[in-house]
């Protein structure tokens, strides 16, 4: 400070030991520096050479002599290294390979807790249902649906052979309406009363078909009997029995003039046991070997049990006519 007035120090190597000059274009720059700011030049090799700059203490806005005016300037202020162009900024420090292992290890941990918690409840009711549907009592049909106007219960069909309803000779397209005394409105009540039923307890059952009251006995067996009786029919050696019609194209339909149903054919394949036996598309049937049949379901079922290469009497209604027509069935 000279009469009030700043003064601007110029560095020089004659002026200043710490500044020296660059090899290639003269320019005086800071002896710790391996590389000139102002052509690039490298004086050798080191970790100096990636250092921004050294700052140079009271040297406000100081140009270093040189070869332009963008030569190297650096002076302090407010503690922060800046250059003409503006504060000089460190690098950003990059994360190791470890850190991002270490962040995937804790995520996977996280990811792995947060799904135990999860799974563990599902897996605790799957094993509830699993040791409740050991122990509850079983009826042997399709499954149970709840009736039109909360009616009943009905099914579309009986299965396996030789369960409790296909021995109390139930059929689908029945409406169970009472069993043991107790009124059944729903598939719910149906479900929650075979539930609480002791395995191979006699239940006396109401139901309807056709529009009439009819009563019958089952008695409940339980699901290891169940298995046992699906798997020994599906094993059984003579095989399933072969009707020849696309059992798709077939639907339940109403007989006019009564209160019954039916299931009228769609295709009959040629060449097949239907076919042979005069079996028409449009026929519906209503009996199968004794059987009343008023859903699809149960024909398809009653095909398949019956015994390859024996002959069933087959009920169909023609029109208004009745047909009994006796079909040798094949084998699928």
């Amino acid at each position: 400070m000279i009469g009030g007035q700043a003064c601007e120090i110029v560095m020089t190597p004659e002026t200043n030991p710490s500044v020296t000059n660059c090899g290639n274009c003269n320019a005086p720059m800071p002896r710790e520096l391996r590389f000139c700011r102002n052509c690039g030049f490298r004086l050798g090799e080191g970790s100096a050479e990636y250092t921004e700059t050294v700052r140079f203490q009271n040297v406000p806005h100081g140009t270093l002599p040189g070869n332009g005016a963008a030569q190297f300037q650096q002076y302090q202020y407010g503690g922060m290294a800046v250059s003409p162009s503006g504060p000089i900024r460190k690098r950003k420090r990059r994360m190791s390979g470890m850190s991002w292992m270490f962040i995937g290890l804790l995520i996977f941990f996280i990811a792995a807790a947060g799904f135990t918690a999860i799974i563990r409840p599902i897996r605790q009711n799957v094993r509830v249902q699993m040791a409740e549907s050991r122990s509850r009592a079983y009826a042997g049909v399709s499954s149970f649906d709840t009736a039109d106007n909360n009616a009943g219960v009905t099914f579309d069909n009986v299965e396996p052979p030789g369960s409790p309803a296909d021995k109390a000779g139930l059929v689908g397209g029945d409406v169970i309406t009472t069993v043991d005394g107790r009124a059944i409105h729903s598939d719910d009540e149906m479900t929650g009363l075979l539930a609480s039923t002791p395995i191979g307890k006699t239940l006396d059952v109401v139901y309807l078909r056709d529009g009439e009251t009819k009563n019958t006995k089952l008695t409940t067996i339980s699901r290891e009997e169940l298995d046992r009786l699906n798997s020994a029919y599906r094993n059984r050696p003579e095989g399933r029995g072969q009707f020849g019609y696309e059992d798709g194209e077939a639907e339940r339909v109403a007989i006019p003039g009564t209160k019954m149903f039916g299931v009228r054919l769609g295709e009959i394949l040629s060449n097949r046991p239907a076919d042979i036996a005069g079996v028409k598309a449009g026929d519906i049937v209503i009996e199968f070997d004794g059987i009343p049949i008023r859903t699809s379901e149960e024909f398809l079922s009653r095909v398949r049990r019956a015994l390859p290469y024996s002959t069933i009497n087959l009920v169909v209604m023609r029109g208004n006519e009745r047909v009994e027509i006796p079909v040798k069935m094949g084998k699928q």
